[in-house]
């Protein structure tokens, strides 16, 4: 037997062309009535750069609300484009927006663990040796490291990129 899909969490790294794994997590959704957790994993600031840099707990603070500011006015500019395809809802699917601070492979495996979420659909850019090295690293690291099904969405042809620019 399936087990039911009832959270998706989707991992994002907030490139322009992110948006259209978003499709996928969307549609599953929706077949599925299932909410979405969406992820985007911050980096951590290395400590010397922290302690030569000045970096204070404040600025790491402003650094974080703006981010998850800016991933919901993509949430939503790309919802509102996606709905003349896809159909409503689209926002409404959203139950969390998460933005940690760590390795992005643990930070998604925690998530999706703490989350509950039953699958993970995540984009990849892999072309290639070096593209693999360094983009593809991560959909990779929790492809291999996680029990629970991952959904891997390769980037599109230029011709779908190019329509979904600008979100």
């Amino acid at each position: 037997m399936i087990p039911h899909i009832k959270k998706i969490l989707y991992s994002t790294d907030l490139s322009k062309n992110s948006s259209y794994a978003f499709l996928y997590a969307i549609d599953m959704a929706k077949r599925h009535d299932a909410r979405i957790v969406i992820l985007h994993a911050i980096e951590p600031i290395p400590a010397y750069v922290e302690h030569y840099g000045g970096v204070t707990d404040e600025f790491k603070k402003k650094q974080h609300d703006e981010i998850v500011e800016s991933i919901t006015k993509q949430l939503q500019g790309f919802c509102k484009k996606a709905e003349a395809q896809i159909g409503s809802p689209c926002v409404e699917l959203v139950s969390k927006i998460l933005v940690p601070v760590g390795h992005p492979p643990e930070e998604i495996l925690n998530a999706a663990d703490k989350e509950g979420c039953d699958v993970i659909v995540i984009g990849t850019h892999g072309k290639g040796f070096l593209a693999h090295t360094f983009l593809g690293s991560v959909s990779n690291a929790v492809l291999h490291r996680t029990r629970k099904p991952v959904f891997t969405i390769p980037l599109p042809s230029e011709k779908t990129i190019t329509d979904w620019n600008g979100i």
